[in-house]
């Protein structure tokens, strides 16, 4: 296996998702093909990568301490070989030489020759002289307070452990935060979905928990295989991902002639299985996607269903306001932080800021308010977000419902996402009242989707 091979990728990666915000799901199939990585070193490259992302709070704690400086005043370039050098040293078998050598070449390459090489080498080679647990004692008994304790333990930013807090107590479940966040760390089993009607799982699969239309392949499989197999009518998409499109489909009987409009469309996984749930009930479905790379990705998605699909590149609010009372169901899949799929997206902990909040929610109640004028009469909107901040879900619900008054309803999301599911799963209710479905990675295996359901009367 060549270590070397896929910890170069592995940097190239994480330099990209440091200094050009690249998202490193993107990145990293192409990094790897580019490299010519066989299958082991494509996965140790992809273990290297996320486990470095996804700890990084953690890892930035101890180089700090490590280095008796700030993380902010060490170049960018230095910083992201020691991540990757403390990954190997605390949270993998590679050999504490091998971790620091090669951390010590990377940074004298990149950063800057044998000043960089040297207090790399420094900083290394204290990290390797003492055990994992030992520096986490360190970093926890530095911290300042509980939650910023938690946070560096856990590799959370401080905000996003109290809005993981809150968004569980709501819940009555605040028990629940360290088993949420320790989930957040663990690599997710990659779950597909067969699109009803025109694809079916493979014999050796394994049904998914909640989902009539996920799986799991056995052993983890070859996805890509699965998809090009498949004419892309099989895919990769998180189970939660799933149920958040059918509980638009299925939250009442659908009639022939129906129109549905995904608003907020890429990158286009609900968009392809709303399509295959048209077809199969004889609906017509649009799309919108305001960013024309994404919008573009819709398409690839769709393309696998013989359904005529227009796929329109405009901002959401514009393309719902020109059509009113036109659409029998519209989801509103909104832009939002992203903190509920911190385990498959982990470098999202570190883009997003509190501040940040207040006008994606702004926008999340703007989409959806459009998106009910241009329903019909007995139409209904999903709103969902792959976020459980309660700013997100129970406050944008909230608002949105003050604004419509009467005209709206709130439909039972947790019984729609109950009688879709393939066996009983657990929705407590919330404790604004609303009824509104939340699902989390820790309880059901899925990324913290919240879905709320509102019927035009």
């Amino acid at each position: 296996m060549s270590v070397q091979g896929a910890r170069a990728v592995a940097y190239e990666v994480l330099r990209a998702v440091s200094g050009d915000e690249a998202y490193a799901n993107l990145l990293l199939p192409h990094a790897i093909v580019r490299a010519n990585l066989d299958a082991k070193d494509a996965g140790l490259a992809t273990e290297l990568t996320y486990g470095t992302l996804r700890r990084r709070g953690t890892y930035d704690a101890i180089i700090a301490l490590a280095a008796d400086r700030s993380v902010e005043r060490i170049d960018p370039a230095v910083l992201d070989a020691l991540r990757l050098g403390v990954h190997q040293l605390l949270s993998t078998r590679v050999a504490s030489h091998a971790a620091v050598n090669e951390s010590v070449e990377l940074a004298r390459r990149h950063g800057g020759g044998k000043g960089a090489a040297g207090f790399a080498n420094a900083v290394l080679r204290r990290v390797s002289r003492d055990t994992p647990g030992e520096w986490m004692d360190r970093i926890a008994a530095a911290a300042r307070s509980d939650d910023e304790r938690i946070g560096v333990t856990t590799s959370h930013p401080v905000w996003i452990v109290r809005a993981l807090r809150r968004a569980l107590t709501a819940e009555g479940r605040a028990d629940e935060l360290a088993e949420l966040l320790d989930a957040d760390n663990v690599a997710p089993r990659v779950a597909m979905v067969a699109l009803p009607g025109l694809a079916e799982a493979p014999d050796d699969a394994t049904a998914a928990r909640f989902a009539p239309t996920a799986f799991t392949t056995h052993g983890g499989g070859d996805p890509e295989g699965l998809i090009r197999a498949s004419e892309g009518r099989i895919r990769v998409q998180d189970e939660g991902s799933q149920l958040a499109a059918l509980a638009l489909s299925r939250a009442m009987p659908v009639r022939e002639g129906e129109r549905w409009l995904d608003l907020c469309a890429g990158p286009g996984g609900k968009t392809a299985l709303l399509a295959a749930e048209a077809l199969a009930h004889g609906a017509q479905l649009d799309a919108n996607e305001i960013a024309p790379a994404r919008a573009g990705l819709v398409r690839q998605a769709v393309a696998s269903v013989p359904l005529d699909v227009t796929v329109s590149e405009e901002d959401g609010r514009e393309r719902a306001a020109r059509s009113p009372e036109q659409y029998d169901r519209i989801l509103v899949d909104a832009p939002c932080t992203g903190i509920g799929a911190l385990r498959r997206r982990p470098e999202a902990r570190w883009r997003k800021v509190p501040s940040d909040v207040p006008d994606l929610t702004a926008l999340q109640q703007e989409l959806v308010l459009a998106a009910f004028e241009a329903l019909k009469p007995g139409g209904v909107v999903a709103y969902v977000t792959c976020s459980p901040h309660l700013a997100e879900t129970s406050g944008v619900l909230a608002e949105v419902k003050r604004t419509l008054g009467d005209a709206a309803e709130e439909l039972d999301a947790r019984a729609v996402v109950r009688s879709v599911a393939l066996r009983e799963i657990d929705l407590p209710d919330q404790a604004d009242g609303s009824l509104r479905a939340q699902l989390w990675p820790h309880r059901h295996g899925t990324d913290a989707m919240s879905i709320a359901l509102l019927r035009k009367r």
